[in-house]
């Protein structure tokens, strides 16, 4: 994992990146520059171990759907962080190239990072990193999403074998839209926060 290669290539593709060494560090960076705003999440294993939701709940209005599993208010909860000012979310893989992967099943991780805030963060550990797109691909699908699945108890192949996709058909898929983030968007703020620990899947 060439981590310095990977800043470069990300900041030559647009992104905005900042990194830190801890998650604790990245913790209280986030809790700095986010005050007094409406702050959506998309569902992130990352920003869950980071405690990043609850620790800007104490000073933020926040709307995040990570840990409910009533399918309704699921629903209600996603489309409220669609409206925010903020919008924080992990990313499945990065490659070293400068390309940033997500896999989703109903599709607000993405829809939430690519339009409408006035700031997205994308929060990653560095063993999410991947040498080329073709990797990170390979990493979101056989890596990230098998054990995203097997989180939320679904009963996929992927969850029960533990051990890569097989592009099934299963009603609990989690695997229906692939994104590939090329370069930032035009006119979007997005900020990419690189964490030197393991974070997430």
């Amino acid at each position: 994992m060439d981590l310095e290669k990977t800043i470069r290539n990300l900041q030559r593709n647009e992104w905005e990146v900042s990194y830190f060494e801890t998650a604790a560090e990245a913790s209280a960076y986030l809790d700095s520059k986010i005050d007094g705003r409406t702050v959506g999440f998309g569902d992130s294993e990352t920003l869950r171990t980071m405690g990043v939701p609850e620790m800007l709940a104490k000073h933020n209005t926040v709307y995040c759907p990570i840990g409910i599993h009533d399918d309704e208010e699921f629903a209600k909860v996603t489309r409220q962080c669609l409206s925010t000012d903020i919008f924080l979310t992990s990313v499945n893989a990065i490659a070293e190239t400068g390309q940033m992967v997500n896999i989703d099943g109903t599709g607000n991780r993405v829809a939430g990072s690519i339009f409408g805030h006035e700031k997205v963060y994308m929060v990653a550990g560095v063993n999410k990193i991947a040498p080329t797109l073709d990797d990170a691909i390979w990493r979101v699908r056989n890596v990230a999403a098998p054990k995203n699945t097997a989180k939320f108890g679904y009963k996929t192949p992927c969850a029960i074998k533990g051990d890569k996709c097989y592009d099934c058909h299963a009603p609990r898929r989690i695997c229906n839209l692939l994104a590939v983030y090329m370069q930032k968007m035009n006119g979007m703020d997005v900020e990419v926060v690189l964490v030197g620990e393991e974070l997430g899947f």
